[in-house]
Formats: structure tokens, sequence, C-alpha cells
């Protein structure tokens, strides 16, 4: 009999401690819970970390995050207010701030993502149709900092106002996306916290248009540049032309009056040389001329009173 009641009470306890242990849970900061009993709400959610305790077996703890929650959109084909197809790539952050209303609508994560999506693409599109494409992918009509060549700065000036515009901005746009779809998610429990764009690209086939057209407009602008280039190496080759012409006839110039003034020394030299003796000076000239006038093969017949014989045939000469 002893040994029956030790039995029962050991039994007893490990039935007690097993309910114990099924009964109680604990929720940590992140978490927020509410008690389901044969898939009816039973109380109030819980929400404050600690230690709390259930009906076993019975009660169901149902475990909700409290902490923000990842919404990532697929990227999606829409048209602009000024027509130009573009890829959007949106995502957003949101909570559950009533996890009572959250299990009543949508009961899991895998359908919440789904009215989510359901709810947040439509806003996306929506308001990247009524805007133009500069105002999804900038804040503000900041004058950018780029520079075409061939275009005056008052062009470009004019070009920035009537294209680079900005008054809704790309930060407005999306708080306005979240204004659009927060009332909407309201009725199942889930706040919108943000949604941002991550990311715009062009489609294909605008893309390649445009890739097309900046290929052009460079090739536009490389061919002004060689043209410019080739008019400046020209204009340097014919200033070099006419620099040196210039250079060579000074230095001729310079040249042929160094030369002049020399000749003219040499002469004054020459005369002042010879002009001391006039007979000596014509007497030596004359025996210069002799040996290239007369040689073996040369046949002369002249008179005796020939001026170019005098001296040989006993003319006189100055001492």
């Amino acid at each position: 009999m002893n040994s029956n009641n030790a039995f029962i009470m050991v039994v007893f306890l490990i039935i007690t401690l097993f309910g114990i242990a099924s009964s109680a849970y604990i929720i940590d900061e992140t978490e927020q819970v509410i008690i389901t009993r044969w898939g009816r709400i039973v109380g109030q959610p819980k929400k404050e970390p600690g230690l709390y305790f259930k009906v076993p077996f019975i009660d169901h703890v149902n475990t909700f995050p409290k902490n923000l929650l990842e919404w990532d959109g697929d990227p999606d084909q829409i048209s602009t207010l000024d027509k130009t197809y573009i890829f959007v790539d949106a995502f957003a952050r949101w909570r559950i701030v009533d996890p009572v209303l959250f299990f009543q609508t949508v009961n899991n994560f895998t359908s919440a993502l789904g009215r989510l999506d359901d709810i947040i693409d439509p806003a996306v599109r929506n308001l990247i149709t009524s805007n133009r494409l500069i105002e999804t992918a900038r804040n503000s009509d900041r004058k950018m900092d780029t520079f075409e060549i061939g275009i005056s700065e008052h062009d470009q000036q004019q070009e920035h106002a009537t294209q680079y515009q900005v008054i809704t901005g790309r930060e407005k746009i999306t708080i306005m996306i979240r204004e659009q779809a927060q009332p909407k998610l309201k009725e199942f429990g889930i706040e919108l916290v943000d949604v941002k764009i991550k990311r715009i690209n062009y489609v294909e086939e605008v893309r390649d248009s445009v890739y097309g057209r900046m290929i052009a407009e460079r090739k536009q602008i490389a061919e002004k540049f060689r043209s410019e280039g080739k008019g400046e190496a020209q204009k340097i080759l014919g200033e070099k032309e006419r620099e040196l012409k210039r250079i060579s006839s000074e230095a001729y110039k310079t040249a042929q009056i160094i030369k002049g003034e020399a000749d003219a020394k040499v002469t004054k030299i020459f005369a002042d040389a010879y002009g001391v003796d006039p007979e000596f000076y014509s007497f030596i000239k004359s025996l210069e001329l002799y040996p290239e006038a007369l040689t073996e093969e040369s046949s002369l017949i002249l008179s005796t009173d020939s001026e170019f014989l005098k001296y040989m045939l006993g003319g006189t000469v100055s001492p």
C-alpha cells in the first residue's frame, strides 16, 4: 500500500511538473503574444516581456514580432507622367501594432506580405504615373554639376529651368505613397512605417534609345573637339611658318648688312692701300694678269704701244 501511494505521488508530481512546464511561456522584448483557445482569442494581447502562464494543452500561444519587418517589392514597369517607361523597385518597413486584428484578418506573414503587395504596389504605380521622371529621380531642382560642350551658360540655364525643375521630389513622393497605403493597411493591424524607392531604371527599349542618343552626343562632341584641334593645329603651323620666314628674312637682312659693311671696309682698305702709289698698283695687277692671259698656247698680236705690255717693253714703274 505504501509503495502504491509513493508511485501515485511520483506520477502526480510528474504530471504537475509537466503541466506547469506546459502552461508557462516567456515573452522577450521583440515579441507580442495572443492566446487562443479552440481557435478563439482569450484575454488581451500581451506585449510586455516576462514569464506568463496559460491553460496547458488547451491554450495556444501565437507569437508576433514587435520590431520592424521588411517588405521588398518586385521591380515593376511603370510609365511616368512624361510617357517614359521605367522599372521601379521599392521597399518598405512595417510592423504589427494590433496583433488581435492582424490574427483575425491575415493570420500569418505570408498572407500579410500578399496584402502589402496588393496595397503598396498600386500606390507606387499611382504616384509614379502622376509625376514626371525627374520628380522620381531627384529631391530638389539643385543645379547638377554637369557641362555640355558647345552649349552656352545661358542655354544651360534655360535647359535646366525647363527640364530639371522639381516641384514634388522623390522624398515627397515616397511620403505620399505611405500616406496612400497606410489607411488600407490599418484594418489589418499593420502600421506602414516607411516606403522608399530602391532603384529606378529605364526599360530595355528606352535604355537602348537613351544609350544611343548619349553615344551620338558624345561622338558629336568628340568630332567638334577634333575639328577645333585641327583648326588650332593649322593655326599653330601657320604662325610657325610665318615666324620662320620672319626670322629667316631678318637673318638674311642682317647678314647682307654685315656683308655689305665688310665689303665696304675691304674696298676702303684696298683703296687706302693702293691709293698711296697708283702706278705700283697698276704694275701689280698687270703681273697678276699675265700668267692667266699668256700661256704656251696663247697667240697675241699687239702693237708696241699696247697698254697691256707696257711693263714688258721697258715701261717704268715708280719705286
